[in-house]
């Protein structure tokens, strides 16, 4: 119980230094790649969520999602990867090397398809190395650099809008 005080005060202050700090500017590539975080725990369907890369225009090969869960055993989805709160150490610090080389890519589009706020999933948010942050998750706008306000059931929404804001920002391939 101690520990998980620890691991979240720990997680709290990093993230809070993090978001703090200025963010580098804006740039005009393409979006060729597509990470994607969301809540297990509240998401309806994983094939829908991976459709918004072919609206988008992005290559299955290029798409890389990973899903949180409450719950210590991983749930048997066809995600990329599976993490929970056990995947971080009492300092706050990553321990599943899948989620570390997650972080390390620099995607060029990271959307965050949660609205729960969760620490772990605005950990891996903020810390990942993506050029352009899109979520639905509006408690923090310092995590995201675009905000869609939809609901998690509303993909189809989601993905219109995100079309929409990715040809107004000429971040589209192939257009």
């Amino acid at each position: 119980m101690i520990l998980k005080g620890f691991k979240e005060k720990s997680i709290k202050k990093q993230l809070n230094t993090f978001l703090n700090q200025p963010r580098d500017g804006f740039d005009n590539k393409k979006v060729e790649s597509l990470g994607i975080i969301l809540n297990a725990d509240e998401t309806i369907g994983f094939e829908l969520l991976k459709s918004i890369g072919e609206t988008i225009n992005v290559r299955p090969n290029n798409i890389k999602v990973v899903a949180f869960t409450q719950e210590s055993s991983e749930k048997t989805f066809s995600w990329n990867d599976c993490f929970n709160p056990k995947d971080f150490d009492w300092k706050g610090q990553i321990v599943n090397p899948e989620m570390d080389l997650f972080l390390k890519k620099e995607f060029d589009l990271l959307i965050s398809y949660y609205t729960h706020d969760v620490l772990e999933l605005k950990y891996m948010t903020a810390f990942s190395k993506a050029k352009l942050k899109v979520g639905v998750f509006e408690s923090d706008p310092r995590l995201n650099d675009l905000i869609i306000k939809t609901n998690t059931k509303d993909v189809e929404i989601f993905k219109s809008e995100l079309y929409k804001y990715l040809k107004v920002l000429n971040k589209l391939s192939n257009e």
